[in-house]
């Protein structure tokens, strides 16, 4: 040991040995730092500039690509929307028709079937008058007309009702039947409406 040491030779022996904890700092400090010139931090950087640049692009394209299709699916919308309004008003259309009635019969139109088939059998005005007058009393020419007391029905007054199925099956509510058998009946029994009339007088029945 050298004169003028304070060491003795302990402490020299500590000094010139390191620690391992100082062995680790060293290292610690002096670890190379990543730098822009090494291969591989160079190869990470280009990539994510790739990725980046990429990316950019693709929003890019989706942005333009939206603003240009953006009219064609307006004009496509708006043609949808009138096909379905078209739709919408002829299948109104359809189920109106379907919902309406036939109109219902009145003493004229009655009236207006029972002149016809009087002039197809040939017979004067003179015998509708007489049936007009013969209906009028019996029924007012009401193809509803029900007697409660006897069971007559409908314009001619059949008795019981049910006979004039023979013509049809809708008597219950169809004027043109009744007034279809109540001829029939009536040239059948009195030979024109005047005879029925006549005796409808005399006897106030036919």
């Amino acid at each position: 040991m050298p004169a003028g040491s304070c060491l003795g030779s302990g402490e020299a022996e500590r000094t010139a040995a390191p620690t391992p904890w100082a062995r680790y700092g060293r290292r610690a400090r002096t670890r190379a730092q990543p730098s822009a010139r090494d291969p591989t931090t160079r190869t990470d950087l280009d990539s994510y500039s790739v990725l980046r640049s990429t990316a950019v692009a693709v929003i890019a394209s989706s942005v333009i690509g939206g603003a240009s299709a953006t009219p064609a699916m307006a004009e496509q919308s708006t043609a949808s929307q009138g096909v379905h309004v078209s739709t919408w008003k002829m299948r109104v259309a359809v189920n109106t028709r379907k919902i309406r009635r036939a109109p219902v019969p009145t003493k004229t139109t009655s009236k207006a079937y029972a002149f016809r088939l009087v002039s197809r059998r040939a017979w004067p005005s003179t015998q509708f008058q007489c049936l007009d007058s013969l209906w009028t009393r019996e029924s007012n020419w009401n193809h509803r007309a029900y007697n409660a007391g006897s069971g007559a029905y409908g314009i001619p007054q059949a008795l019981p009702g049910s006979k004039m199925g023979y013509v049809a099956e809708d008597w219950r509510f169809n004027p043109q039947t009744q007034i279809r058998w109540g001829l029939r009946y009536i040239k059948g029994r009195y030979g024109s409406p005047c005879g029925a009339w006549g005796h409808f007088r005399s006897h106030n029945w036919y």
